[in-house]
């Protein structure tokens, strides 16, 4: 993934996106107006518009091994393959490398991973399969890989002077404001797209036609897998939260389901409902006629240990996975923690050579590289020049990404100079993170994945996920997974628990102490073991808060003091919108419908706009203060 865009709207944030996310949108398409008829029937494509693609050779399929001797083979889909057994190890792939299967016999059954090939990524996606014996030879289970999908909608409105201006709107990348598409133009059955990004000159976006028999627009985005076909849609199209006219939102409690949640009521967990029909019909009502508007997904809040609030908009439902991007750091934060607890041979100064190189760094190693630890490259310490903000930095996330050269990431990065000693500075640094989880492997000596489902899966009861695998066959750290919204949110409250879940210890207390709190700052924010902090007006009093952050709208954030997390998904990658929740929504609507215990009305409280990083905070250790 590449992080620039999102670097820069979140090192500007503190100081320009209060008072702009206040308007909640910038600048709509402008409003059709009286005027002479366009040329070229240009007047024919105003609308909604809407084109979609899917990727993967499966969606969902069953799979059966078998045992026959001390032969195994596997039925998925129909095709019938040999698998190939190392000790308790079973693998097979289908032809054309259209997916692959992992998994260990265990006595319970077969645990593992399906990796299918991916659409625009080498190293492809897992998701977690659990075969379940059936007999003493034959076990079998659902392999759910799902499928990308990349939607995309045009809407189009005439302008006073005729020309015909345009939105191009993508809920899984938000490319129209990547492109800066402004307008389309007609020639016959030519249709163009035009974009400018900032000061940037005008340029051709894409190139395609009209036809008008079937009313069909088709435009070429070869990156995004071929041409897509665009067709009129209605008033309910899923462009909008929930229909261009959503009407006014009545709450309703969440379902309790088996997974893991607690539900409650709103009023159970001291919240007025007023105040949070409020906020939900804030998101509702949001104009959709700019490229700009915050786009949240989903929204949960839990307090108390419960979840109280859940609700989606645009077409996202309880069931879908969804990308997470860079929240997927705070994730990889949380598997360290919990190797950590189960007894790895891994601390915070566990020096990273020795434990990447079975116990001793190598001889060669350049200067400085010998000092760091596991905390620096959590803190984004590590000093590698690998800003991701850098177009020079060699170890930034796109240089990483984009080189064919070392399939293995973890070898890149090592390979990296250091641009400072370990320890003096935090830069936002995706392969620090990365390295983090490589770490995890190395101490452990199964896949992270499978630490991962042992040690977090199971007893949170995340069934569901996938993760992109780099090309070496390893799971990214520093972003790519996708999870249910009601997964994703438990992160956030095992933190808030101290590390628990339903009694069972997942992280050791001062492991979440240390991620939570403000050790570096980073552009003015703080910024603790892969988790941000910022600190919230509340009444009359100041409360800290810690959030896991990822493009386009990925946030969950905790604030320990009032007992208190809240889940988003969101669509705006390259927009002020991404950091709306943690900068608008929590401090304008969602903290003054929060009560305390004895409260008997709570009154809006007008929050301030400036979030000053504190300096310190306290927790049972002690005082933990940043460094710089």
């Amino acid at each position: 993934m590449k992080h620039r865009r999102l670097v820069r709207a979140l090192a500007g944030a503190l100081s320009a996106l209060g008072s702009a996310l206040s308007a909640q949108t910038p600048s709509p398409v402008p409003a059709t107006a009286p005027a002479a008829a366009s040329p070229n029937g240009a007047d024919e494509l105003e609308g909604l518009w809407k084109a979609k693609r899917w990727f993967g050779a499966f969606e969902s399929s069953r799979l059966i091994i078998q045992r026959n001797g001390e032969t195994y083979t596997a039925d998925i889909d129909g095709r019938v393959l040999p698998v190939r057994r190392d000790k308790a190890e079973l693998t097979f792939t289908l032809p054309d490398s259209e997916g692959r299967f992992r998994g260990t016999l265990q006595v319970r059954g077969i645990q593992g991973h399906w990796i299918r090939a991916g659409a625009s990524r080498r190293g492809g996606s897992a998701s977690p399969v659990f075969l379940q014996a059936d007999g003493p030879t034959r076990w079998s289970g659902q392999v759910v890989p799902g499928r990308d999908e990349f939607t995309l909608y045009l809407l189009a409105r005439r302008r006073p002077d005729g020309s015909l201006g345009v939105m191009l709107g993508n809920p899984e990348r938000d490319i129209g404001n990547q492109f800066g598409v402004e307008r389309m133009t007609r020639d016959g059955n030519a249709v163009k797209l035009f974009g400018r990004r900032g000061r940037q000159e005008e340029r051709e976006i894409a190139s395609g036609t009209y036809d008008p028999e079937k009313k069909v627009i088709t435009l070429p985005f070869p990156d995004r897998g071929g041409s897509y076909d665009f067709k009129r849609e209605g008033d309910e199209s899923d462009f909008y939260p929930r229909g261009k006219t959503p009407g006014r939102y009545a709450y309703h409690p969440p379902p309790a389901l088996d997974d893991g949640w607690l539900t409650g009521t709103l009023e159970e967990a001291n919240l007025d409902r007023a105040g949070i029909e409020r906020l939900v019909q804030v998101l509702l009502d949001a104009p959709m006629d700019s490229a700009g508007t915050p786009k949240v997904h989903a929204l949960l809040i839990a307090r108390h240990g419960k979840l109280v609030l859940e609700e989606y908009f645009h077409g996202e439902t309880r069931e879908r996975l969804h990308q997470i991007y860079s929240a997927g750091k705070s994730v990889t934060a949380t598997i360290v923690g919990a190797a950590m607890q189960a007894g790895a041979p891994l601390t915070p100064s566990s020096r990273v050579y020795d434990v990447m190189n079975n116990g001793r760094a190598p001889s060669d190693l350049e200067p400085g590289k010998g000092a760091m630890t596991l905390e620096h490259l959590l803190t984004m310490s590590s000093g590698y020049f690998c800003d991701d903000e850098n177009e020079d930095a060699p170890g930034s996330e796109e240089r990483m990404q984009s080189q064919t050269d070392e399939p293995d990431f973890y070898r890149y990065t090592m390979k990296v100079p250091l641009a400072t000693p370990p320890g003096e500075k935090a830069v936002y640094c995706s392969a620090s993170a990365n390295l983090a989880l490589g770490m995890v492997g190395r101490a452990t000596g199964e896949s992270q994945l499978d630490t991962f489902d042992r040690l977090i899966g199971m007893p949170l009861k995340i069934r569901r996920y996938t993760w992109w695998m780099v090309p070496s066959g390893d799971p990214y750290g520093a972003g790519g997974n996708a999870f249910l919204a009601r997964d994703f949110m438990k992160f956030g409250q095992l933190m808030l628990n101290g590390g628990t879940w339903e009694g069972k210890r997942i992280l050791s207390r001062e492991f979440v102490a240390r991620a939570s709190a403000p050790l570096y700052h980073l552009w003015g924010w703080q910024y603790g073991y892969l988790w941000w902090g910022l600190d919230y007006p509340y009444k009359n009093r100041t409360v800290h808060a810690f959030f896991a952050g990822g493009a386009g709208g990925q946030v969950i954030i905790v604030i320990p003091a009032l007992d208190l997390v809240v889940a988003t998904f969101g669509g705006n990658f390259f927009s002020p919108g991404g950091w709306y929740v943690q900068l608008n929504l929590t401090p304008q609507y969602l903290l003054p419908a929060v009560r305390e215990a004895g409260d008997a009305r709570n009154a809006p409280v007008v929050p301030r706009k400036d979030f000053a990083p504190r300096k310190g905070i306290e927790t049972e250790s002690g005082p933990i203060t940043p460094r710089h």
